[in-house]
C-alpha cells in the first residue's frame, strides 16, 4: 500500500458540537483547518493534529447510537514543554493524552488499539496495510510520523458499527484505492464499503481489521492529483 501522505487521520463521531469542538480546539489546541459536508446530515470539522494528520470530529444531526466502543481507544498527542503525560477526557468520554515527546515513541501522534489478538493485527498491518514496525517494538508500527500502538486486551471490537460516539476508524490516505482496498482484502482485511467516489473529492472505501475495526482507504485528489474516470 502506497501511501500519499506520511499520516493517518483519526475520525470520531458526535452529536455534540459546540462542546466537542471547544474541547478540542481550546483545552488540546488543535486548529480548525475547514468542514465538510458529509451528506446525510452529518458534517466534518477537520483538526490539523502534529505534522500531516487531522482529526476528523464528525458531528452527526441525527441521535447516534448506543453501540459498544471501538478498539481505537485514546490519542496520543506529543506536545513539548510537559513533564509527565497530561490525560484528558473530551465531552463524549473519549481519552486524549498530551504527552511528553518521545514518550512511547511519539513525536508527533498515536493511537492506542486495543486487541485480543496482537499477533494477527501484527500480521494485518504488515501484509495487507504495509506498515512497518518500530525496531524494538513489535507493538509499535508506524504510518509516516505516526504511530498504531498495539495493546493486548479482552476487549474485542467485532462488528461495532461505523457510526457512533466516540473514535471510530482511522483514515490511510493512498495513491490508488481500488488497488489498496483489494490488497487489504487479499491479506486478512474484512468488507466494509466498497470503493466510491465522491465527486471530484477523493475515491474511498473501508475495510475492517481482523477484530472489525473500521479502516477508510482514501485517495484524495487534493493529495494524489485528479481521480480515475
Amino acid at each position: 500500500m502506497r501511501l500519499a501522505k506520511p499520516a493517518f487521520d483519526v475520525g470520531l463521531f458526535s452529536n455534540r458540537l459546540e462542546p466537542m469542538l471547544a474541547f478540542w480546539q481550546q483545552e488540546v489546541g488543535l486548529e480548525l483547518d475547514h468542514m465538510q459536508p458529509l451528506g446525510g446530515g452529518v458534517r466534518q470539522h477537520r483538526h490539523r493534529l502534529p505534522g500531516e494528520g487531522v482529526l476528523k470530529l464528525n458531528h452527526a444531526r441525527d441521535p447516534l447510537p448506543d453501540a459498544p466502543p471501538s478498539g481505537y481507544s485514546e490519542l496520543l498527542i506529543a506536545r513539548d514543554g510537559l513533564s509527565e503525560p497530561l490525560p484528558l477526557r473530551d465531552p463524549d468520554g473519549n481519552r486524549v493524552t498530551l504527552l511528553p515527546r518521545g514518550t512511547l515513541g511519539v513525536t508527533g501522534f498515536g493511537m492506542r488499539l486495543l486487541t485480543p489478538d496482537v499477533a494477527a493485527h501484527r500480521a494485518f498491518f504488515a501484509e495487507a496495510l504495509g506498515l512497518a514496525a518500530v525496531p524494538g517494538n513489535a507493538d509499535a508500527w508506524r504510518c509516516g510520523d505516526a504511530l498504531l500502538l498495539l495493546e493486548p486486551s479482552e476487549r474485542a471490537a467485532e462488528d461495532t458499527p461505523l457510526q457512533a460516539p466516540g473514535y471510530r476508524y482511522v483514515t490511510l490516505q493512498v495513491h490508488a484505492c481500488d488497488a489498496a482496498h483489494a490488497a487489504a482484502l487479499e491479506h486478512g482485511g474484512r468488507e466494509g464499503r466498497p470503493p466510491r467516489t465522491l465527486g471530484e473529492v477523493a475515491r474511498i472505501s473501508f475495510v475492517r481489521d481482523p477484530d472489525g475495526n473500521w479502516i477508510e482507504i482514501s485517495q484524495r485528489a487534493s493529495l494524489t492529483g485528479p481521480l480515475p474516470a
